[in-house]
């Protein structure tokens, strides 16, 4: 068994306690969660998204697409929402994980 310490600021680790004890855990179980799916996974076990909520790559398959549809290409139909726009990524993410 080993130790590991870590800095954070206060308000993070205040605010991840209040969050752990709402979910009855402890930082140290959390951590020890957190570390155990990184070794399952091979890496991180979560997508960082951005200040939209997309995920990095989400949001430069947006900028892909945007940039062909203004030189009208793979153009079919107008979509007018964002929900219509996340629709549409999630499919191309259903249709890559298929390959």
């Amino acid at each position: 068994m080993t130790t590991i310490q870590i800095r954070i600021d206060d308000e993070t680790k205040i605010s991840v306690k209040r969050i752990l004890d709402e979910l009855g855990l402890d930082m140290s179980t959390a951590i020890k969660m957190y570390l155990k799916q990184i070794v399952r996974n091979e890496g991180i076990p979560l997508d960082f998204v951005t200040e939209n909520g997309m995920t990095l790559r989400e949001e430069l398959e947006l900028l892909r697409i945007s940039e062909e549809a203004e030189m009208g290409i793979n153009v079919s139909e107008p979509m007018a929402t964002w929900k219509e726009v996340k629709k549409h990524l999630d499919s191309l993410k259903k249709k890559k994980k298929k390959k």
